[in-house]
């Protein structure tokens, strides 16, 4: 059935992304077979072109979008039709354009940027009507609490962009039971792009979310002592 076995990812931010981050990812697919995938967002990290200061160790932007370009054809290689969430870093080209004025004519699509095909669409928000169940709101991350969003929206919810969150609570109305899923982040936390962080006591989650016939499956990325995935699921 359509829509039974949707698998999201969420801020992968390449090239800065966990070394294990595509086997994982490729073990999801193998795994659950899902018949739509949805990355909701941070695709890319965008470091050098950031509205905050970048750390000069890193690469340049045009080193860093090339470096970002290997995953993000790896990733059109595990997933050719995939739909894909505008977030605050995968549209950092565009916000830079509208800060210095430039208008979205003179602007490259995200297909064109990527060098992708058809088969990947961004959205700004997503409704997606599962198998089983209520339909489902998909946003890069409008609230720390996602089941006030589920609440707000009257109907299930997903988001990322909060690394250090991820699992999916429930809440029912006398008409359906919804969730709100805050599915996990992909990132290398040890990386200098990842150093805003390095003060929190919390450190990121590393996962993703998989909703089958309508219910929320988060699946854990679970590294070993040396920071490796350890190749379970």
């Amino acid at each position: 059935m359509k829509n039974s076995r949707i698998l999201v990812i969420s801020d992968l931010h390449l090239p800065y992304e966990h070394q294990d981050a595509f086997d994982f990812l490729g073990a999801l697919k193998e795994e659950y077979k899902p018949d739509r995938v949805i990355n909701i967002g941070d695709e890319i990290d965008g470091h050098a072109i950031s509205m905050h200061d970048s750390d000069p160790d890193l690469q340049s932007a045009g080193d860093e979008f090339n470096t970002a370009l290997i995953g993000i054809r790896r990733m059109e290689d595990l997933f050719p039709k995939l739909d894909l969430i505008e977030s605050n870093h995968g549209s950092l080209m565009f916000r830079r354009a509208k800060k210095h004025g430039i208008p979205k004519c003179y602007l490259k699509s995200y297909n064109e940027i990527y060098g992708v095909g058809k088969g990947w669409q961004w959205h700004f928000d997503l409704v997606v009507k599962p198998s089983s169940g209520p339909d489902i709101y998909f946003h890069h991350g409008k609230s720390a609490n996602v089941l006030r969003l589920s609440q707000a929206m009257g109907m299930s919810a997903v988001q990322g962009h909060y690394h250090e969150l991820f699992g999916a609570q429930w809440w029912g109305n006398p008409h359906a039971l919804y969730f709100g899923a805050q599915t996990g982040c992909l990132v290398d936390h040890r990386s200098l792009a990842m150093a805003y962080g390095k003060n929190n006591l919390k450190r990121p989650v590393l996962g993703s979310l998989m909703i089958i016939s309508g219910v929320a499956k988060p699946v854990p990325m679970v590294l070993n002592s040396g920071h490796r995935w350890t190749g379970k699921l």
